[in-house]
């Protein structure tokens, strides 16, 4: 599916240098992308304007907050009905500690969540404590994360 946008090469230079350092000043971003600050100020506000750039987030080192432990759990639903995973997702994007929720297939579960927590007893805390009082939740499968190998948020651009 294409975008929407046309996007040319500036925008792409545009797009590649922010995922890789959102915190650049316009004029620096300009520099890199070989832009005068005014046009390429324009064509970044365009970029928001049209949902290409959704959002610029800081990035925080979880080790620096004590999130030490990260799980990769599967989630299985009694019943595949919208009331039930109206329920789930709701009580689940209430949870600080869910980082990332997806409705899945191909899997034996329905949901597949990214949990950030400090230690194991925590984690203990948010599975039973939480997690497995949804209601239609019949299952969960955790696995931990030992070491991340590719961690980006940069999206590819060579398809467009």
């Amino acid at each position: 599916m294409k975008s929407s946008i046309s996007l040319d090469r500036f925008d792409l230079k545009i797009l590649r240098e922010l995922q890789h350092d959102g915190d650049l000043s316009n004029q620096d971003l300009a520099e890199k992308v070989g832009l005068t600050a005014a046009p390429c100020s324009r064509r970044v506000k365009q970029l928001q304007e049209s949902g290409v750039i959704r959002d610029r987030v800081v990035r925080l080192n979880e080790r620096a907050i004590d999130l030490n432990l990260f799980a990769i759990l599967h989630i299985s639903m009694d019943k595949h009905i919208p009331e039930r995973f109206e329920t789930f997702e709701k009580t689940i994007q209430s949870l600080p500690e869910v980082m990332e929720c997806y409705l899945i297939t191909g899997h034996d579960a329905d949901y597949q969540l990214k949990v950030a927590v400090p230690d194991m007893d925590r984690y203990h805390d948010i599975l039973l404590g939480k997690i497995t009082r949804i209601t239609g939740v019949t299952g969960v499968k955790s696995a931990f994360i030992m070491r991340k190998v590719v961690d980006s948020t940069a999206m590819p651009l060579d398809y467009i």
